[in-house]
């Protein structure tokens, strides 16, 4: 062997690299696959384009040498993590192994773990974290192996750069298992969240610690899907791994790499001009039937394109990514036939996270709404509507991408009156169903002409009698006489007027940083 010779520390490497890919053994793998759960080097094949990744860190781990200094075994840290592609674009991923003392602090390499999170904001680049088990939280085992009490937001802490990243890069967390403590906080820390069902859970600390507080639940019961996207938690649960993989690459293929720039357009698939005739007739007479708000939604925009986010959370508002013409947006929708589409208190919030999602990333939003005020009544005033409603209205006042509002049946109220960013310039329509006012006339007339109604000799008559004349004062089209509203239309026309929108305010698609990523 000549002195310029390197075969002995190649062998070296690929027995170190060998001894990490065995993760945590072939009995804690299998006791992995027996869950139904894929293990972090599969998912991450999975996940990613074929060939694509490239791991960094493939040899760190802890070792252990004999009195000569040799290395007897190199067990692996519990993060796999490293660049790749998805469908072509670079991404940064992290994935937790639970099969090395289930994702614990106890197998962590701080630096590691916190690297893929740097990587991802220098280079401008989406993350994908792999979440199971604490992601590299604590231990009660914890203090024993390190001699010492870990004090939370100490040296070492890296919760800067997982808040951080919101602000500067698309972040999506798969939960693919049990997810706990610091693992949920990775998890709800994203632009995107996704659970698997029946094989995931997701609490700020699992049963057996709850157990002692007097709540004895199994791990659905305390964190499953169903609890998760009902609280908002999560915005999505998957029917398997695979699946959850599909809805990351789709979740990504409507953004942009980072805020740096702005989304690409996508495939021009469907004619701008088509005109759905269903739409003439969808909207009912009677203000208390309710319609399908998601029917409108599929109607224009690009066939096939909306990415519904957060479905079974604030249920009076629905959120998502979708094309017109091609131009990716988020699209905002009142749902009737949840409080009528009033705004609830968890409605606000979900309103409050979306459009901030789309003012970072530069997506236009459009609102089709149908919003009749906030809720009112004992359980909104409980659950401090009118406080999270003004924050809504504040997330939608500080946006500053382009705006489109189709007003489809009610804008009454306060609420009502937020379907576009107050002190400027939105594009608005108003379909022929439209009716606004500071309030329904129904339940209104009673109280604001009461005394002229219990006077009357016939008062169900003179009730009537009122109705009609405002019901005639309310017509839309006294409000379009006065340019108060400034256009009414064939709601068949919503289509091509909002694939207008899209292609002339693309070029206003502005890039750089806007500060409004950081509420998870």
């Amino acid at each position: 062997m000549s002195d310029e010779d390197w075969s002995d520390e190649l062998a070296e490497l690929r027995r170190r690299q060998a001894e990490v890919r065995r993760m945590g053994g072939a009995e804690r793998l299998e006791r992995q696959r027996a869950g139904g759960r894929l293990n972090v080097r599969e998912r991450i094949e999975a996940l990613v384009d074929a060939d694509s990744f490239h791991e960094v860190g493939s040899a760190a781990g802890m070792a252990e040498y004999d009195a000569d200094g040799d290395l007897v075994e190199l067990k692996a840290s519990n993060c796999v993590m490293g660049r790749a592609t998805v469908d072509g674009r670079p991404v940064v991923v992290s994935g937790d192994d639970f099969t090395q003392r289930g994702g614990s602090a106890d197998a962590t390499i701080r630096e590691k773990a916190a690297y893929p999170e740097e990587m991802a904001r220098e280079l401008r680049v989406p993350i994908i974290r792999l979440i199971e088990g604490s992601g590299g939280g604590g231990s009660v085992k914890t203090i024993e192996t390190t001699g010492r009490p870990n004090l939370p937001g100490g040296v070492g802490t890296k919760y800067d750069l997982m808040l951080a990243n919101m602000s500067y890069v698309p972040v999506v967390g798969l939960g693919l298992g049990s997810v706990a403590g610091l693992g949920a906080a990775r998890l709800a820390a994203s632009h995107y969240s996704v659970m698997v069902k029946e094989t995931s859970a997701m609490f700020v600390a699992g049963p057996p610690v709850v157990k002692g507080l007097g709540e004895d639940l199994e791990k659905q019961e305390l964190g499953g899907w169903r609890i998760q996207l009902a609280a908002g938690g999560v915005d999505a649960a998957a029917d398997s791994e695979e699946h959850a993989f599909q809805l990351t690459r789709r979740f990504l293929s409507y953004l942009p790499s980072s805020v740096d720039e702005v989304a690409d357009r996508g495939p021009v698939a469907d004619d701008p001009a088509r005109a759905d005739e269903s739409l003439f007739s969808l909207v009912p007479r009677d203000p208390k039937q309710v319609y399908k708000m998601r029917r409108v939604v599929e109607a224009v925009v690009d066939r096939g394109s909306f990415f519904e986010i957060g479905e079974l959370f604030g249920r009076p508002v629905i959120t998502g990514l979708a094309r017109l013409d091609g131009w990716p947006v988020a699209v905002l929708a009142s749902d009737p036939f949840f409080s009528g589409g009033a705004w609830t208190a968890d409605a606000c919030e979900k309103i409050i996270r979306f459009t901030d999602m789309a003012e970072t990333f530069h997506l236009p939003i459009v609102y089709l709404a149908d919003c009749p005020g906030f809720a009112v009544g004992l359980a909104a005033e409980k659950a401090r509507t009118i406080r999270l409603g003004v924050r809504a209205m504040a997330a939608i006042s500080q946006t500053s991408v382009p705006w489109c509002s189709i007003i489809v049946r009610n804008a009454f109220g306060v609420a009502g009156g937020a379907h576009r960013p107050a002190g400027r310039f939105s594009l608005r329509y108003a379909w022929l169903s439209a009716a606004w006012g500071s309030l329904p006339l129904a339940g209104g007339i009673e109280a604001a002409y009461r005394a002229e109604i219990e006077a009357a000799d016939d008062p169900k008559a003179k009730l009537q009698e009122i109705e009609t004349r405002l019901e005639k004062l309310r017509s839309p089209f006294r409000t379009a006489e006065t340019f108060a509203v400034e256009e009414i239309i064939d709601p068949r026309e919503t289509r091509k007027l909002l694939c207008d929108f899209a292609n002339l305010v693309a070029k206003r698609r502005k890039p750089g940083m806007t500060g409004f990523g950081m509420r998870p």
